[in-house]
């Protein structure tokens, strides 16, 4: 703690700077969990400091960043902050583990209408458990306080992660070929995107959260879609160092159409078994209340697939194997096809 550092001035402006050194104080419990080999130095300084682990014959780095998007003013609405920092770090490192990279740190950054100190070491509680889950360190952050620019009680999240690869195993879609199977790992829910369409088909700031329990299997409308964002760095991890793996997607915003040709050479596409999907029973209940086409679903949501992965049709056994074995529901949906359709869904 500063004792020496206040500004009467700042804080009439606005802006609490003792309540910032609180908010550190109150965090570091749960950022002491993310620590692993790479970390030197304490958070609280002016950069993080992470080294680099041995065992690479020609390491690069992978970097990723991204937000919750609107999923925060659910957050908000619910006043429960402690899980949308797991969302934070997921949109993260399911990015870079596309790449075949390993996650190594992390770091956050909270720009708020007011700083609260147990909310924000709550919401940092969440990122440190993504990082747990990930095997990141959270080596650095910044919180903002931006009075007069956002409302009190409001919010933002985002995060970046840096992680390694060895050149050499980098995953460039090059060995992607005809025949080869689509798994896909089942999501946990909506995941964090498509929430400006979730907010305004539900209405999500006059509804009843606790409504929808019967549709949900037996979970409020608010808790489902507060579900946290699946993180399935360490099972691909696993599988990347026992199978040739030839692409990954991770099916965020945009769903199936837009991100799964983006692991995709020129001239192939994937053909997916709409029947062998396992859509969450949110889906069905945004596209019936919303009035929304199939084709506008699979272009915004992740339909219970949170990431495909596209592997020679000779592994597709052990994949699965290792996938289920390391705690995913991964299942076959599809093959990959010679077309420059992207994405055909049938």
């Amino acid at each position: 703690m500063h004792n020496n550092s206040k500004s009467e001035a700042y804080a009439a402006a606005g802006v609490d700077i003792t309540a910032g050194y609180k908010s550190v104080e109150l965090m570091k419990q749960h950022i002491a969990r993310t620590q692993n080999a790479g970390c030197i130095d304490d958070v609280g300084g002016f950069g993080g400091c992470f080294g680099l682990p041995t065992g690479y014959e020609e390491p690069v780095l992978v970097s990723g960043t991204d937000g919750c998007g609107t999923k925060v003013k659910l957050a908000i609405l619910l006043d429960k902050h402690d899980t949308i920092g797991i969302d934070a770090v997921a949109m993260c490192v399911n990015d870079i583990i596309c790449c075949g990279a390993k996650p190594l740190f992390f770091l956050d950054y909270i720009a708020c209408g007011k700083n609260i100190p147990e909310k924000i070491a709550s919401i940092v509680s969440g990122v440190c458990e993504g990082c747990v889950q990930s095997g990141a360190a959270l080596i650095g952050g910044e919180t903002a306080e931006h009075p007069g620019m956002m409302p009190v009680d409001d919010y933002d999240l985002a995060g970046f992660a840096v992680g390694i690869v060895d050149k050499k195993k980098i995953l460039d879609n090059n060995t992607v070929k005809a025949g080869d199977v689509v798994i896909a790992l089942a999501s946990s829910g909506v995941h964090s995107n498509g929430f400006s369409l979730v907010r305004k088909v539900f209405d999500i700031e006059n509804c009843d959260l606790t409504a929808y329990k019967e549709e949900l299997g037996g979970k409020s409308l608010g808790e489902t879609l507060l579900t946290p964002t699946k993180i399935y760095v360490k099972s691909v991890l696993a599988l990347l160092e026992q199978v040739n793996v030839h692409a990954i997607s991770h099916i965020t915003g945009g769903g199936f159409y837009e991100n799964i040709p983006r692991s995709l050479p020129k001239g192939y596409s994937v053909k997916v078994d709409k029947s062998s999907l396992k859509i969450l029973p949110i889906f069905d209940l945004i596209q019936k209340i919303g009035g929304i086409s199939e084709r506008d679903m699979f272009n915004t949501y992740n339909m219970g697939v949170g990431m495909s992965i596209v592997v020679d049709s000779n592994d597709a056994d052990k994949a699965l194997e290792i996938l289920n074995a390391n705690g995913e529901d991964a299942y076959i949906i599809g093959s990959v096809i010679e077309s420059d359709e992207g994405v055909i869904i049938e």
